[in-house]
């Protein structure tokens, strides 16, 4: 059961209402962006409601149980604050989203209908549709730790400790989509940023993080792959900063970075061949003791 506030429960039971929709968005830089669909703005706990928004809801659900409800937002690129490049940059990716119901006369009546975080954000041509999900959504999230043979720490964080040193290029060939070549790093042998990040540093996609889907060299050049495409063009001259790979294997932590007494997984966890395989008579390795000694 939901409480309706009284001052709102008496406005509601008048007759004539003057009500509108607020929606608040919190940006995973922190920002707060707000948008309504009255046709003025409103301003309540800190935060500034947009006119001509051009946020629209659609239809919600709410689920018994544990099952993920929510629904969708839809708005227009020419709304304040919102840009296609941002929505690109992943800026939207998981934000807050609250909405109320407000009384735009007295906006200290207003009730919140929903709180969630945004989802699947489909982009057109000349505006979005964001998925919204409820916070039933941490329920179908991986918590805790998994026991698997790779590690399940990423490369440099806290867990890991490797200090991670991004090496700095501009690009000098691209199909300015996905591929791009940089001669200032061809001393790194092939593959050394396969799986690491690559920022671009200045250019039209400045502050722009995609992680790298293959690194190789060709000739005195270095190409990278990219797995997802920047929101504009890349183009010779653009700057970039790029970090090492790492494919979370033991292999690779011990003889890459040196770092196999901070391997986070299990390389010696029996695979399922090894399980199912049963016991061959003579077979005396099988006696209680380590298998890799």
């Amino acid at each position: 059961m939901r409480d309706i506030p009284a001052g709102l429960a008496a406005h509601l039971d008048s007759g004539a209402t003057t009500l509108c929709r607020c929606w608040s968005l919190t940006r995973r830089d922190g920002l707060v962006l707000g948008f309504t669909d009255h046709d003025r703005v409103l301003a309540f706990d800190g935060v500034t409601y947009q006119v001509a928004s051009g946020l629209e809801a659609a239809e919600t659900t709410a689920e018994l149980g544990f099952a993920i409800g929510g629904g969708e937002v839809a708005g227009a690129f020419a709304a304040s604050g919102l840009n296609e490049a941002d929505l690109a940059r992943g800026l939207y990716d998981d934000a807050r989203l609250r909405v109320w119901l407000v009384n735009w006369a007295q906006a200290d009546q207003r009730l919140l209908l929903e709180e969630g975080f945004v989802g699947e954000v489909k982009r057109g041509e000349l505006g979005f549709t964001a998925e919204v999900r409820s916070f039933a959504k941490a329920f179908d999230e991986e918590r805790g730790r998994l026991y698997l043979r790779s590690c399940s720490a990423d490369l440099g964080d806290a867990r890991c400790g490797v200090a991670l040193s991004a090496a700095a290029a501009s690009v000098d060939a691209s199909d300015g989509r996905l591929g791009l070549s940089a001669a200032g790093l061809a001393s790194y042998p092939d593959g050394h940023f396969t799986g690491g990040r690559l920022t671009f540093t200045s250019g039209g996609n400045a502050g722009f993080t995609t992680e790298v889907k293959r690194h190789g060299i060709e000739g005195d050049a270095a190409i990278f792959q990219l797995w997802q495409a920047p929101p504009a063009e890349i183009v010779p001259g653009d700057g970039f900063s790029a970090s090492p790979g790492c494919d979370k294997s033991f292999a690779t932590c011990r003889a890459k970075f040196g770092n196999g007494v901070n391997f986070r997984g299990f390389p010696h966890m029996p695979t399922t061949d090894f399980i199912i395989g049963g016991v061959r008579p003579g077979d005396g390795s099988l006696d209680g003791g380590s298998l890799f000694r």
